[in-house]
């Protein structure tokens, strides 16, 4: 299988977002009032030319992503603490098409989760089957999904995902149920929540090494093993947990562990490069 790594485009997030601090509304304060920001980072968008059909896992930003939005009234606060820098050329189509594949032809579209940077690119994929999980969905949706920060109101009328409900499904290692997507069962749906409350992530079994695309589970490789809970996510203690999942699969598999916004993952892929779990890591706090 070849698998794609597709940069859609940066964002550059206060560094309290990317590393919370304080708990609480003082730990969303300490976010959205950062006045330090962190380097300009990649949107990751993985493609994956799959015997049973191209698979993408989420699908990056829009070019109007700076657009300003109103409602809810805290949005422009969110919009101040994270910046996009991306073009009509960088979004996941054209890149698509620069690899010589076509948005028409992808089977299945896997969304870790529906923040704006992982569900900007939706309507370049009308004949595709979208999976997220129900937990996601459910927080999403309607007037209250607005309030909880998702931004349904730009995704397209026909957008109707099928939904992955883990509690009814068997466990996976350390994780409390999984979804098998394709029939040769290689590829794998886990839930991983903390960064929003129904983030998954989704496992690829290669041989004897499983590469995890983890969207938004932790910002990079070394947070994980830090267990850093980010500055956005409803409860730091559930991500922390959901970092101690990841490891101790990873303690049982050669894992390539690729967020969507870490520099590292691209090499990491290519190389496969595989969790140092013995690695204790060293996070500045700053």
């Amino acid at each position: 299988m070849i698998i794609h790594a597709i940069e859609t485009g940066k964002v550059k997030i206060t560094k309290n977002w990317r590393m919370g601090r304080g708990n609480g509304i003082k730990r969303l304060t300490n976010t959205l009032f950062d006045s330090e920001f962190t380097e300009w980072l990649p949107i990751y968008v993985w493609a994956i030319e799959h015997p049973e059909g191209l698979i993408v896992i989420d699908t990056g930003i829009p070019a109007d992503a700076n657009k300003r939005i109103w409602f809810p009234p805290f949005m422009p606060l969110v919009q101040r603490a994270a910046k996009f820098k991306m073009t009509p050329e960088q979004e996941v189509g054209s890149k698509l098409r620069q690899l010589g594949l076509s948005p028409n032809d992808v089977r299945w579209v896997v969304l870790t989760h529906l923040h704006q940077d992982h569900d900007g690119g939706l309507h370049h994929f009308p004949n595709a089957e979208f999976v997220v999980s129900s937990k996601e969905w459910e927080m999403a949706v309607g007037v209250k999904g607005r309030m909880n920060g998702y931004l349904n109101q730009r995704w397209p009328d026909w957008f109707k995902p099928g939904l992955v409900d883990f509690r009814s499904q068997i466990p996976f290692g350390p994780f409390a149920g999984h979804q098998t997507l394709t029939q040769a069962e290689d590829i794998h749906l886990v839930p991983t929540p903390g960064h929003s409350p129904g983030h998954l992530s989704v496992i690829l079994v290669e041989d004897d090494l499983s590469i995890m695309f983890a969207g938004d589970a932790s910002y990079t490789e070394e947070l994980l093993i830090a267990q850093k809970a980010d500055g956005i996510g409803p409860d730091p203690q559930v991500q922390q947990e959901t970092h101690r999942k990841i490891l101790e699969y990873a303690e049982q598999h050669h894992t390539v562990y690729l967020p969507s916004h870490d520099p590292g993952a691209k090499e990491r892929l290519e190389n496969r490069v595989s969790i140092n779990t013995n690695f204790e890591a060293e996070v500045q706090t700053r």
